[in-house]
């Protein structure tokens, strides 16, 4: 089967876009090279060349980490390799009827781990796994090790994690099959995306705000290059695209106004985690309540630019199916479409957060305090806050994108019908508006 560009159109639509008007392309270009070109300019400008060095702290990932490879494992009784295990405090574990010593709890696991990264590769060192371990170590098992290079020697080395590259590996070869499979030269493209934010991520977004850039001037740059460039990527440089790309950013700078203000407002520190914590130790010029704002646009991105594609495509179907239908017609439509849309997103928007902060939910549900008192304390604010900022901005894309949507695609058909083939105006006669019997098509012999 032959591939056309046609046969490439967005995924949420059933076809190509109909060609827009010279007009229409040079007010669309007006507004967007310059905002593209400010874009580019803030990438240069805040560019990071790097994220800064510091003194390594040897706390959770700031070590230095090789990988090993578990060689041998063995029971060991833990009082034999003083693990503690399961004597009480005051004196010998009493024998329970029946239950055989080795299920007592006092019996540790011994693993010989031998490393095969870095400058000590080939160095076995021992690592004693407790009975009450989440982690259990089996004989040729990949593990990840930690180096501390001022500790005693027999100390140097300890096992932080297993080693995961293979089911990683395949699981993104898998991914990006599917994608390909099914989105074929769009899935290729989208595939190129996610390479080009990820990139943006890793090379400007997070360097630029350990160099103690404004976090979210970062964000707001970034996210916008990240747009730009999966957008047009995966759904080619039309109208339709620039409708969506102006939908999005007018969403993400509200949700950037309404973040800085609520998080401002509920005194939000954004220094709630071990993870945070270390950041603000290593990098104390970082603006933690920024980084909490740029966060919160960072997360809201993927699913905005869902929600506009979307209701930009059900735009011009309506009016693909139904030439006649004026502006309000059209964005009355669209609402209706949008309304299902903003139904699903939010809720899942709800559910990724609350998925994510599940642990920490579960803490709070046994806690001996009071709903809002929970809901109230900065963990669970923070939460709340990044929640409640990016529905507003999801719900307010819909009205927006539609209604940009409606204007565009009302003024461009109304010149572009005029022209096209087969729509009852080859003649040169003008459609007429009344929709009577005027609209019937001549064929040509």
């Amino acid at each position: 089967m032959t591939s056309t560009p046609e046969s490439h159109a967005h995924t949420h639509a059933h076809g190509p876009a109909a060609p827009v008007s010279g007009r229409l392309r040079k007010i669309i270009t007006a507004v967007l090279i310059p905002f593209a070109a400010a874009v580019v300019v803030g990438l240069l400008a805040l560019w990071p060349g790097g994220a800064p060095g510091h003194e390594p702290s040897g706390v959770g990932m700031d070590r230095q980490m090789e990988q090993g490879e578990v060689v041998a494992v063995q029971k060991v009784k833990c009082s034999d390799v003083n693990a503690g295990g399961g004597q009480p405090p005051g004196g010998e574990q009493p024998e329970t009827p029946g239950t055989p010593g080795e299920a007592r709890g006092d019996i540790c696991e011994k693993a010989t781990v031998r490393v095969t990264t870095g400058d000590d590769k080939g160095r076995e060192f021992t690592e004693i796994v407790q009975p009450d371990s989440t982690r259990r170590l089996s004989e040729g098992q990949g593990v990840i090790v930690a180096y501390a290079p001022d500790a005693p020697r027999e100390l140097q080395y300890s096992v932080t994690d297993v080693d995961r590259e293979v089911p990683i590996s395949l699981l993104a070869a898998l991914f990006a099959l599917a994608v390909v499979a099914v989105g074929r030269l769009r899935g290729l493209f989208a595939l190129v995306s996610l390479v080009v934010s990820f990139g943006v991520l890793t090379l400007f977004i997070l360097p630029a705000i350990l160099q103690g850039e404004n976090p979210l001037l970062v964000a707001v740059i970034g996210s916008s290059a990240i747009m730009l460039a999966a957008l047009y990527l995966c759904h080619g440089l039309t109208a339709r695209t620039s409708v969506a790309v102006l939908g999005t950013l007018i969403s993400l700078l509200l949700i950037g106004v309404l973040g800085s203000v609520f998080i401002d407002w509920a005194r939000l520190t954004g220094n709630t985690s071990d993870e945070t914590g270390l950041i603000h130790g290593l990098y104390p010029d970082i603006e933690m309540s920024g980084l909490l704002l740029a966060g919160v646009i960072i997360g809201s991105l993927g699913v905005l630019d869902d929600v506009t594609v979307t209701q930009t495509s059900a735009v011009w179907e309506l009016k693909q199916a139904d030439p006649t239908m004026s502006a309000r017609r059209l964005y009355r439509a669209g609402i209706r479409i949008g309304r299902d849309h903003i139904a699903s997103v939010v809720n899942t928007l709800v559910l990724a957060y609350a998925g994510a902060a599940l642990p920490l939910l579960l803490l709070f549900s046994i806690a001996r305090s009071s709903v809002s008192t929970v809901a109230l304390s900065e963990v669970v604010a923070e939460e709340i806050v990044r929640t409640l900022v990016g529905s507003i901005g999801l719900i307010a894309s819909v009205p927006v994108t539609t209604g940009l949507a409606a204007l565009v695609v009302s003024a461009d058909r109304s010149a572009a019908a005029v022209s096209a083939p087969g729509s009852g105006t080859e003649t040169g006669q003008p459609r007429r508006a009344d929709g009577g019997r005027g609209r019937g098509r001549r064929r040509k012999p």
